[in-house]
């Protein structure tokens, strides 16, 4: 059995998610139903659209991170615990002892969760299945004891299930992508802050007026209101901030119209990469829609996916941008801070991309959730690093030169991890227990109240049809 985790591991480690994806929509389409030729060339497309949106995310991630390095050498900050980045938190979450287990439990716990109808939601997203290693590595190097790290990944998986069930609607009305839900627990995690910011919100005079979205921009502003031209703007923004005192003339100017430019091709190439990923995604869709119907009626199953598909939006980029500078302030303002933001601070678009549906593309509102996420983030990074650090070590892991201690804001700064981590900390098999009966307890009211939220939907649904056909009939 050893042997045989061990296998499955390396071979997910040496494909790499680009590679990986394809492969599993493959298998999980001509599973459902689609024609061999189709299912082919659906997950070829994925696999494409993938790569574009790695290649544009590399681009987004190195301008940003020179950006970020720069204005943290301006502050002259120093801290004891270092952003050492996503990759790196992926690495020892894989290398871990629940690592090994992480890939057939994730599974094992989509497959029970399906059969017993309290998901929608087959997530294909394998490879990011380092996010539930993650939080029962970090168990592990808090009690010794794998398995409660496994169990914990096993609840984690559960919950990321429902955070894309509950999400997912508004994902797909938004965002324009039919039949998918987000199982990214960095993403999903923010929802709740969200939800009780935006009522907070809108009950403040002057705040509630306030809305600040990309469309309301281009409305306003024409062609220099249009995503490639904010990204142009923003961009030149932040080069100014990061690289005003970068030597002469010529060289300032160099850096920040490359800024500008690098940003301005991300809102544009974004976009249309995940385009491309619909078209592929759209086959496989359907083909789940069709093999369920036949075995159960009208229930819907949904594609799982990673939430890098969401990131292309103008208002999630923008809401991004305007956070950097932001996290790096709050770096050095809040009292009690060790972390110093370093290589995770390209992923906030990660972090903030699923408020979008939420609060309807207001970038204000974003921002506002944003920083109160990334403030307690910091809190929360402080009390977790010694067991990354341990966790890390522990993985085989080699702490960059001057650091005491490590964390990352994807899954460091994220108040789940934290809540799970401490609940097994202080009641150990009692705190597991604890979990899985609170998991257990949301997915009852979620079921309980989804028949509701879906009638609802669907006599909204008739409405906008019975208006349309309205209007079609007035204009004709």
């Amino acid at each position: 059995m050893y042997a045989i985790l061990t296998g499955i591991k390396a071979a997910i480690d040496a494909l790499g998610p680009t590679v990986l994806m394809p492969i599993v929509i493959f298998l999980i389409a001509v599973v459902l139903g689609a024609r061999l030729g189709k299912a082919f060339r659906a997950a070829v497309t994925i696999g494409v659209a993938f790569i574009g949106i790695n290649l544009v995310l590399g681009l987004m991630f190195t301008s940003i991170g020179q950006v970020a390095q720069a204005i943290v050498t301006n502050t002259g900050i120093k801290r004891d615990i270092i952003d050492v980045g996503w990759p790196s938190a992926a690495a020892i979450a894989f290398g871990s002892s629940v690592g090994l287990w992480v890939i057939p439990v994730g599974i094992l716990v989509n497959i029970v969760f399906l059969l017993m109808r309290w998901t929608r939601t087959l997530n294909v997203d394998v490879w990011n299945f380092w996010h539930f290693a993650f939080v029962g590595s970090l168990v592990v190097a808090a009690t010794d004891n794998l398995a409660y790290g496994i169990a914990v990944a096993a609840i984690v998986a559960a919950l990321s299930l429902l955070f894309a069930d509950w999400s997912a609607r508004a994902v797909q009305q938004f965002y324009g992508v039919p039949g998918i839900s987000v199982p990214h627990l960095a993403s999903a995690q923010i929802l709740p802050i969200a939800i009780v910011l935006n009522w907070a919100m809108d009950r403040i005079p002057g705040v509630k007026k306030i809305n600040i979205s990309t469309e309301t921009i281009e409305r306003r502003f024409g062609v220099f209101g249009e995503p490639v031209v904010l990204g142009l703007v923003l961009g030149l923004a932040l080069g100014l901030i990061a690289f005003y005192n970068a030597g002469k003339l010529e060289v300032v100017l160099a850096k920040v119209l490359s800024t500008g430019i690098t940003l301005a091709a991300v809102m544009l190439l974004l976009p249309r990469m995940v385009k491309i990923l619909m078209e592929g995604l759209l086959p496989v869709s359907d083909a789940a829609q069709a093999f369920v119907r036949k075995r159960t009626g009208d229930r819907e199953l949904l594609v799982g996916l990673d939430s890098a598909i969401l990131i292309g939006h103008p208002a999630a980029i923008s809401s991004s941008l305007i956070l950097v500078p932001i996290a790096i302030v709050l770096s050095i303002i809040l009292p009690g801070n060790h972390v110093i933001l370093f290589a995770d601070l390209a992923v906030i678009p990660f972090i903030v991309a699923l408020t979008a549906p939420l609060l309807k593309g207001n970038v204000f509102r974003m921002v506002v959730v944003g920083t109160v996420t990334l403030a307690i983030g910091f809190y929360v990074a402080n009390a977790l690093a010694p067991l990354f650090t341990h966790a890390a070590v522990a993985s085989g892991f080699k702490l960059p030169a001057g650091a005491l201690q490590i964390t990352s804001v994807v899954d460091g700064f994220l108040w789940v991890p934290y809540v799970v981590i401490k609940a097994v900390q202080w009641l150990g098999a009692g705190g597991i227990v604890l979990l899985a009966l609170v998991v257990a307890a949301l997915f009852w009211l979620y079921r309980r109240n989804t028949a509701g939220w879906e009638r609802a939907a669907g006599a909204e649904d008739e409405q906008l049809e019975q208006v349309d056909e309205q209007s079609e009939q007035t204009a004709a």
